[in-house]
């Protein structure tokens, strides 16, 4: 789970600094509840109206001033996913202007293994990004949240019961009572393990309803579980959007998988006594096996292998692989997400304490990468490249980490094998390499899948095999910054406001 920010750490690395200020006062009349919508902890109200009432050409500014007079960092992010979930609704997709909920622990992770001088800046950057997305909201429907109806929230001992009925029907006003029920009573480990599950049974928004799982409960970790009731809701109406069919009644290509995996999942359980250790050829295997292998063949495959001999890890680096591997064929918005899934996926395997559920999101993980292959068709063409061949450049030369990200403006490829060659025979390598890829996104990100997908590829190489990590992170360029890419206009902006 991700640790808490340091308030102190933050304000001394604006020590110095001249701030703006003038900004009127947040007087208790400006935080009197709407009875229209979502009421919040009184504490954060202030300033999350702050957040939805400033125009987006001044919030930077606004927020910057108030930063000046105290303001903590984990205030600002509590604000900043309290009102996207307030003013930002899950549909008609689970994505495009939802992002602004989305990444919200995705700028938090890029701005906990940053720089120290430049942690507010993907912050800043996610406030924009919400007043854009409120914009598109505003104009697509006008939906705000509106309070939970307190005569169907059920009692605190059939909430658990309520929620999984409602869920499992697809029922999007029962489990809207159910989830407030669970906000208010259960334990963040069990809403954890309940939400998990519901997040990754279908195959629907390109990974989305898990990675808003991972992204929101990891978020709760640091701004507090006083927070949790609006934002459970809304990720519970996201995870029930579907296509029309009610899900429950048809047998769905995006709902079969899920099915037939959480009979494994709760049937093929490791045998007591198997030697728990690496098996690399089975990550190499599975590998060639997502190339062409419908999902449940892959699916089926994992749980066989698992289940007697390979452990989780060498299908977890196999099952990445295959994901980078699809990002070097097309670097594009469907690969982008095999990689994000998979990593929401395996942090939900990882904190979960439910074995059965981790077999779960396994096998989810071993469906997606073939799922992700085959939507990859209708975007245009699909290369053949193969991660296993990704090798060093031939030329006799010596090459740094600023060469590499110098060539990935030019050659996507020619930068993947300029990262291998420097990350060959030098370990010290992969952190300057995922350093410097979080700096070029700082300044230089534009868009949510920046944000997203970095966070998730950095934080991913340190948790694979040591024979599968430097692969991954040379492939990972594929949709990193080079270093010549154009300065966002929102990094002047921000200093500004901070300065």
């Amino acid at each position: 789970m991700s640790a808490s920010p340091d308030r102190r750490s933050f304000l001394a690395a604006s020590a110095g600094l001249a701030f703006l200020d003038g900004l009127p006062p947040v007087s208790a009349a400006d935080a009197k509840p709407d009875p229209d919508l979502v009421r919040l902890d009184s504490g954060i109200e202030p300033l999350v109206r702050l957040l939805e009432d400033t125009p987006r050409e001044k919030l930077l500014e606004e927020v910057g001033s108030r930063v000046k007079k105290g303001l903590a960092y984990r205030e600002v992010l509590a604000a900043l996913l309290l009102a996207g979930v307030r003013n930002v609704q899950p549909r008609p997709s689970v994505g495009f202007k939802f992002h602004a909920v989305l990444v919200v622990h995705s700028a938090h992770q890029a701005a906990m293994a940053g720089p120290d001088n430049e942690r507010w800046l993907p912050l800043f950057w996610a406030l924009d990004n919400f007043k854009s997305a409120q914009a598109t909201n505003a104009k697509e429907s006008g939906w705000r949240m509106k309070p939970a109806d307190e005569a169907k929230v059920p009692e605190a001992h059939r909430a658990r019961e309520a929620f999984t009925r409602a869920m499992d029907g697809w029922d999007i006003e029962a489990a809207d009572a159910a989830t407030a029920a669970l906000a208010r009573t259960a334990a963040p480990g069990e809403m954890f393990d309940l939400f998990a599950r519901y997040g990754s049974r279908d195959f629907r928004d390109i990974g989305h309803k898990i990675i808003y799982v991972a992204n929101a409960f990891r978020t709760l970790e640091v701004i507090g579980w006083p927070h949790a009731e609006p934002v459970l809701r809304s990720l519970a109406f996201a995870l029930l959007r579907h296509d029309g069919k009610n899900p429950a009644k048809e047998d769905l290509d995006a709902d079969r998988p899920g099915r037939k995996n959480l009979e494994r999942a709760r049937n093929q359980a490791r045998p007591r006594g198997v030697l728990d250790k690496p098996t690399p050829e089975f990550a190499t295997e599975l590998l060639r096996t997502t190339r062409t292998a419908a999902a449940d063949e892959v699916s089926a495959e994992v749980a066989k292998r698992v289940g007697a001999s390979a452990t989780a890890q060498s299908a977890w680096d196999g099952l990445f692989l295959g994901g980078a591997e699809l990002l070097m064929r097309q670097p594009g918005i469907v690969a982008l997400h095999s990689l994000t899934s998979l990593n929401a996926l395996h942090y939900a395997a990882r904190a979960t304490g439910d074995a059965e559920l981790r077999r779960f999101l396994l096998l989810q993980a071993a469906a997606f990468v073939p799922l992700f292959r085959d939507a990859m068709k209708s975007r245009g063409k699909v290369g053949d490249a193969k991660i296993d061949e990704l090798g060093p450049r031939d030329e006799d030369a010596e090459f740094t980490v600023r060469d590499v990200y110098a060539e990935l403006g030019r050659n996507k490829e020619t930068a993947a094998r300029t990262a291998f060659t420097v990350l060959k025979g030098n370990p010290g390598a992969a952190k300057a390499l995922a350093d410097e890829g979080r700096r070029l996104i700082f300044v230089k990100g534009t868009d949510s899948h920046d944000y997203k997908f970095s966070s998730a590829v950095l934080e991913d190489v340190a948790l694979l095999s040591p024979g599968v990590r430097d692969r991954f992170l040379a492939a990972s360029l594929f949709w990193l910054k080079g270093s010549g890419a154009p300065d966002s206009p929102l990094v002047k902006r921000t200093r500004a406001a901070l300065a």
